[in-house]
């Protein structure tokens, strides 16, 4: 058998040139930049101070840790304000480069080339200065409203706004209707009218405890047909009585002996008379017919 030889895995064939090894180069640092030194600052605290500044000037609710990372540090290099000041070829339009040349004409920067922003003079400098003090003393008054998340449900919110001509604050107050109870034995003795005060259950006047007869201005016999709450019973009212047995009532005025209606109990003594309450109105029977009609009209299965 033939020996094999061994042998390089590289052997006997061609070495490829090796490329030089790559020399790496320093960044180049501007001259009148290199003086300004670096500060490391916290990530955090720098998205913190850029949320706060937005919910100021816009009124937003931001959370920096749901937008962005928060870990590390910044290096921040403090340097002065500059304004970046850009020139127009007043030949042929274009702009000039860094070095003041026009690429388009080859013209150089002169007095005729338009300059953004134009320089300002003192006095303009001095107006532009009080009109941004001014916007920022109309910022500071009229400040946008936040919203308090933190308050308590105790506290009661009060609403107040300035009046119209410079008097007492206007305070909110939800819309309530104005009702006024007359006396009616003021009214009987041919006098003025003698309204009740507030919530008093007495005439002012005459002393006289409101009762049924008082009238009441807004009326409301459909939802008090017995008399409004807090009302002793006059002597004009009608009485009205409920069978003690299955709370039935009996027509008005029933006497002694009337029969119930559902249970054929007789009134008597223990059947009570309805005090004043509030009674939720009955549904009209034509509504409630024609309600029936178009719901069948519409075939619902």
């Amino acid at each position: 058998m033939a020996s094999r030889t061994e042998g390089t895995p590289y052997e006997g064939r061609d070495e490829r040139p090796t490329s030089p090894p790559f020399e790496s180069t320093l960044p180049q640092v501007d001259k009148h930049l290199a003086s300004f030194e670096g500060e490391r600052v916290l990530r955090s605290q720098l998205y913190a101070e850029r949320a706060r500044q937005l919910s100021e000037r816009f009124g937003l609710e931001m959370n920096p840790h749901a937008w962005y990372q928060m870990e590390g540090h910044v290096l921040r290099v403090h340097k002065p304000v500059r304004m970046r000041v850009h020139r127009q070829c007043h030949q042929c339009g274009h702009e000039l480069n860094q070095s003041g040349n026009c690429n388009s004409c080859k013209h150089n920067n002169c007095g005729q080339c338009t300059r953004k922003p134009p320089k300002r003079n003192e006095a303009e400098v001095i107006a532009s200065r009080e009109k941004r003090d001014h916007i920022l003393r109309e910022r500071t008054a009229n400040a946008m409203i936040m919203p308090d998340w933190n308050c308590t449900p105790s506290e009661k919110a009060v609403l107040s706004r300035p009046g119209r001509h410079g008097g007492q604050e206007l305070v909110y107050k939800k819309v309530r209707q104005r009702v006024r109870r007359t006396c009616c034995q003021c009214l009987e003795a041919g006098g003025p009218e003698v309204t009740f005060q507030g919530g008093k259950l007495k005439c002012p006047k005459c002393d006289h405890a409101r009762c049924t007869d008082c009238p009441r201005d807004p009326p409301k016999k459909d939802k008090y047909p017995y008399g409004y709450p807090g009302d002793e019973f006059g002597a004009k009212s009608i009485p009205h009585y409920k069978c003690h047995e299955c709370s039935t009532k009996f027509p008005p005025g029933a006497a002694d002996g009337t029969e119930c209606i559902l249970c054929s109990h007789k009134k008597c003594d223990g059947c009570e008379r309805l005090k004043p309450h509030k009674v939720e109105p009955k549904a009209d029977p034509d509504v409630w017919r024609s309600v029936q009609e178009k719901l069948a009209a519409l075939e619902l299965y």
